[in-house]
């Protein structure tokens, strides 16, 4: 998939960043918050973290719809790319020492670090990479870099430590991309209840619907996970989490999806709050080959219908933003467009009367039965209720989602959200589940990609954000917030909600 849309979430796309050439040592860099100081006493090296989610995988292997969980529970900290994306949003070298580009911008010539080894003990050489690059966009492949990385002409391995690319067409965002590419043992078998990684963590006990284990890597080539041991606890939905939280039961929650139980964390000293930079968007997205949705004056027509800062103020009271395109404010190429956007039921109205519906029409509403698709389905229906739209709620599984909406396109419109940042430029792709067809805006897409600068990329792309909110290719619903409840115990997490991963090797536990 892409743009990690969340079936518990799933994942996309992303654009840009000059690759830097510093070598790192260790999980290497990444600055982590949570507290940084917060607890009392000494850290346990060998303490055992547990985490709760809502994000089991649905296996894992991120090439065969392993979905956000995988992303979660497996990325950065089971397996390690050539690059890793920070949770400042940074690119940095991983396993790739060190690059070099050719003049035209078409070849890629990788030499990988000295010292690293799999989890089974094998060394990781150049073959591995080429492996691993040549899975992603194989023929079965659903990855969520697939379509992004199909630029790859040829994958070579001239020595045990160097990986040449050529590129078919020149790629603004391929280092970018490849931070997203899990480098995994050429002679591993089935992935997908199974894992072979070089990261801080490898796999421990899942037992599927309850927990995934994973364990410090005692033979990692960088520095030690700070913990032990972390295990992953999965539950249905945000009530029992909390009640999980507040018995002991987790140590921290990585994303606080019941806002109505903050009160009684900040009232606590046993427990801290952190809220950073979310680059998840929730969508009400149309099918926009579907009637109605193929004409641009219903789909304003329902964006304006719905008062998106009400919506927000009544599921998330105060935290969060509206947003007013598919670019969160940490893209490079984000303009404030919510004024594109104005909640104007009159305006909904006139709109629905110049395109043939002056006594509107009813459709399905899919969406996901978790928090908090409910709450955010049953107030979009009444305010399409008020100009005479009626809206059918009908929730789905994640698995459902997947199947039906992303996979078929069999869907009048559906609630889901998108995780990634720079996850625009789907809407340059027609293919896409929500097929949004403007052959001008697929040109700035395809044109952004191959710019030879930043600032030319950005300028392009933002031309996309503006067309694809004045004709309002979806009704984007708000910026979720990124909250993290934890023991006050507990330090070293991640501060931000960046692509869905979550990277644990930092985190400590006092005694």
């Amino acid at each position: 998939m892409s743009s990690t849309a969340r079936t518990r979430r799933h994942v996309l796309p992303a654009v840009t960043a000059a690759a830097l050439v510093l070598a790192l040592t260790a999980c290497g860099g990444d600055p982590v918050g949570g507290g940084s100081g917060g607890g009392t006493g000494k850290h346990d090296p060998n303490a055992t973290v547990t985490i709760g989610s809502l994000y089991e995988p649905q296996n894992l292997d991120n090439t065969a719809g392993g979905g956000q969980g995988v992303t979660e529970a497996l990325h950065g900290n089971v397996y390690e790319g050539l690059f890793r994306l920070t949770d400042t949003g940074k690119t940095e070298p991983l396993l790739a020492a060190s690059h070099k580009v050719s003049p035209d911008g078409l070849t890629y010539t990788f030499t990988l670090r000295d010292g690293v080894t799999f989890h089974s003990g094998k060394k990781l050489t150049s073959a591995d990479v080429k492996h691993s690059l040549e899975r992603v966009i194989g023929p079965d492949s659903q990855s969520a870099r697939k379509k992004n990385l199909s630029v790859i002409k040829t994958v070579t391995a001239p020595d045990p430590k160097t990986v040449t690319v050529t590129l078919s067409q020149k790629s603004i965002s391929f280092v970018y991309n490849l931070s997203y590419v899990w480098i995994v043992n050429a002679d591993a078998g089935d992935l997908r209840a199974a894992a072979d990684g070089t990261g801080p963590f490898e796999l421990g006990n899942w037992t599927r619907g309850s927990s995934l284990g994973l364990d410090r890597f005692t033979g990692y080539w960088g520095e030690a996970a700070a913990s032990k041991k972390i295990v992953l606890r999965y539950f249905k939905d945000a009530s029992a989490l909390n009640n999980a939280l507040l018995s002991k039961g987790v140590d921290l929650v990585t994303s606080q999806q019941s806002p109505d139980a903050l009160d009684r964390f900040k009232k606590d000293p046993a427990y801290k709050i952190t809220e950073g930079a979310s680059t998840t968007k929730l969508l009400l997205a149309f099918n926009d080959k579907a009637e109605p949705f193929t004409d641009v004056r219903v789909r304003r027509a329902v964006a304006a219908a719905v008062d998106d800062k009400k919506l927000l103020e009544s599921v998330w009271g105060g935290h969060g933003k509206p947003i007013g395109s598919m670019v969160p404010p940490t893209d490079p190429w984000y303009e404030d467009l919510t004024g594109t956007d104005p909640y104007d039921p009159a305006l909904a109205k006139r709109l629905l009367a110049e395109a043939g519906h002056p006594d509107g029409f009813s459709f399905t509403l899919q969406t996901p039965s978790y928090d908090p698709h409910p709450t955010a389905a049953t107030f979009i229906a009444s305010q399409l209720g008020a100009v005479g739209i009626e809206v059918k709620i009908e929730p789905i599984t994640p698995d459902q989602w997947y199947t039906k909406v992303y996979k078929n396109k069999d869907f009048d419109a559906t609630l889901q959200e998108h995780v990634n940042d720079r996850d625009l430029v789907w809407y340059g792709n027609p293919d896409f589940y929500w097929g949004y067809d403007n052959p001008q805006v697929a040109k700035w897409v395809e044109e952004a990609e191959r710019s030879s600068t930043p600032a030319e990329q950005t300028e392009l792309l933002k031309k996309v954000n503006r067309t694809t909110a004045r004709e309002a290719a979806s009704e984007w619903l708000y910026l979720y917030p990124q909250i993290v409840v934890a023991d006050s115990r507990i330090s070293g997490y991640p501060l931000n909600g960046l692509n869905s991963q979550f990277h644990a090797y930092g985190i400590k536990k006092n005694r």
